[in-house]
C-alpha cells in the first residue's frame, strides 16, 4: 500500500522522539499501530465482502441462463399441449371411416349372399 522503507521509518521515529519526547512516544506508537491494524482489518473485510459479492454474481449468471432455458422449454411444452387439446382424434377417425365406406363395393350395406353356411350359427 505505502512504500515506506527503513530510512523513512527511522526519520519519522527521530522526528517523533524530538516532538513528543521519550515518555509519550511509545504510547503514541502503540496507538498508531493499533489504528493501522484496525484500518488494515477493515480494508481486508471490505475486500473480502466485495469479492464474495462478485463470486455470487458470477454464480447467478449460469442460473439465470438455465432459468431462461427452462422457461422456454416449458413454453414449448405448453404450446404443444394446447395444440393437442385442439386436436379431435374422433373427428379424424370419422373421416377415415367415411372414406372407407365410399370404397366399399357394397354400398347398401347388405351382406352378399353366398352358398357357404354361416359359421356363427
Amino acid at each position: 500500500m505505502f512504500d515506506v522503507g527503513f530510512a523513512e521509518i527511522l526519520l519519522l521515529s527521530l522526528v517523533g522522539l524530538m516532538v513528543l519526547g521519550p515518555e509519550r512516544l511509545p504510547r503514541v506508537a502503540r496507538t498508531l499501530g493499533g489504528l493501522a491494524r484496525k484500518a488494515r482489518s477493515s480494508w481486508l473485510g471490505l475486500k473480502q465482502s466485495i469479492e464474495a459479492e462478485l463470486r455470487a454474481e458470477e454464480l447467478k449468471e449460469p442460473l439465470k441462463h438455465f432459468e431462461n432455458e427452462i422457461k422456454s422449454t416449458v413454453d414449448e411444452v405448453k404450446s404443444e399441449v394446447d395444440s393437442l387439446k385442439d386436436m379431435n382424434p374422433l373427428k379424424d377417425e370419422k373421416s377415415v371411416v367415411d372414406s372407407l365406406k365410399d370404397l366399399n363395393p357394397m354400398k347398401d350395406d347388405k351382406a352378399v349372399e353366398t352358398d357357404e353356411p354361416d359359421e356363427r350359427e
